[in-house]
């Protein structure tokens, strides 16, 4: 009835948003304090290994820290709401490059900070500076020194973690700018398709309206899923074999999921709805709903073929999948911590880590 047994918690992590970054030895979590923002370093017994600033965090809106960590080998990249890219060996805490993606690339703030996590494949990392023409950037993820620029559409970000498809011939770098979705040739920087967000009238268009798209996309077997349920809402995007062209196949107006992030298992798709509250399954054939759950607006991860969801109450639900009749089988209110429940869970080797707020937990999940 008290729900999964608590292992051990911090309050010493900071502000912020962000959920942690879980390795096979190591947990990683970035937050604010007095205006700074650090990259924690934890054991996975919760003993803090080190802590190192990466400059200032974002402090104006939903104040703290935004990203998950990106951790590829023995480095680590963040990327603070101030649009600081910071590279750390991820042994020491040692930094080792920096990039001030708005004074050196001319990026612009969203409304309420950057909030992507970096995407690292090979040797580039993969940023958004939301530049007029520096719009997407790639990196050499050991020195910081530019391969690339696009321009994109000259909007500011999205507040999107990019993804890549990976396809015979090329990889796909997909992310969101304010009004659009882009497809770009990972290898070249070459725009090669956009999707529009047509939600807002142009007249009408500003920060804060129309351009909240958090939720990364999900490809499988020639289509690409997205929910922005501040633009087109649910949509499926069927890809040529060379990635060179998308085809809209449908699109659910009625699936307003602006952060939540969302499941693709098997022919169905899991996501919440803002405005009524809920948890719902759709048709991935088809884009219609089968089923809907009176849960509150959360953020959905899938272990073991179960639902975790921790909804914006603090209430974190285990919920079975049946695209039918969804059940929710247990539940429990998470009391530590302050300010709003919006960092997705994380799920490793039988533990759940939650974080809200300043406070942090490891929660032992693992069957009896």
């Amino acid at each position: 009835a008290a729900g999964p047994a608590l292992l051990w918690k911090t309050e010493a992590i900071g502000n912020g948003y962000g959920s942690p970054t879980v390795t096979a030895d190591r947990i990683y979590i970035c937050g604010e304090i007095d205006t700074t923002g650090y990259l924690f370093a934890f054991d996975h017994q919760g003993k803090l290994i080190w802590k190192t600033d990466y400059g200032k965090e974002w402090v104006v809106s939903y104040q703290g820290s935004r990203c998950a960590p990106t951790v590829a080998g023995d480095l680590i990249y963040v990327c603070s709401g101030l649009g600081n890219v910071v590279c750390i060996e991820a042994k020491t805490g040692a930094k080792k490059w920096s990039v001030d993606m708005r004074g050196q690339l001319h990026g612009r703030f969203t409304l309420f900070g950057h909030a992507e996590s970096s995407l690292v494949e090979g040797d580039r990392v993969f940023l958004v500076p939301g530049g007029a023409d520096t719009n997407v950037v790639a990196m050499n993820r050991f020195t910081g020194k530019i391969l690339w620029v696009n321009k994109g559409r000259g909007e500011i970000p999205g507040y999107n973690a990019p993804y890549l498809i990976r396809l015979p011939k090329r990889n796909i770098l997909v992310t969101f700018s304010a009004y659009t979705m882009l497809g770009i040739d990972a290898a070249t920087g070459e725009l090669l398709w956009t999707h529009g967000q047509d939600n807002v009238p142009v007249a009408e268009r500003k920060p804060g309206n129309g351009d909240t798209h958090s939720n990364t996309v999900i490809y499988e077997d020639g289509y690409i899923y997205y929910i922005a349920g501040d633009g087109n809402c649910a949509v499926k995007l069927a890809l040529s074999n060379d990635g060179t062209a998308i085809k809209q196949v449908w699109r659910n107006k009625t699936i307003d999921n602006y952060m939540g992030g969302f499941v693709k298992r098997g022919n169905y798709l899991f996501t919440c709805v803002s405005e009524k509250k809920q948890l719902k399954c759709l048709d991935a054939g088809t884009g219609l709903a089968t089923d809907s759950l009176k849960c509150g607006v959360g953020s959905v991860i899938w272990a073991d073929g179960l639902l975790y969801y921790y909804n914006q109450r603090g209430e974190v639900d285990l919920v079975k999948p049946d695209p039918r009749k969804m059940e929710i089988l247990g539940s429990f209110k998470v009391t530590a911590g302050t300010k709003e429940h919006f960092s997705h869970p994380v799920i490793h080797d039988g533990v759940l880590y939650i974080r809200h707020g300043k406070a942090f937990m490891a929660y032992n999940i693992k069957a009896k």
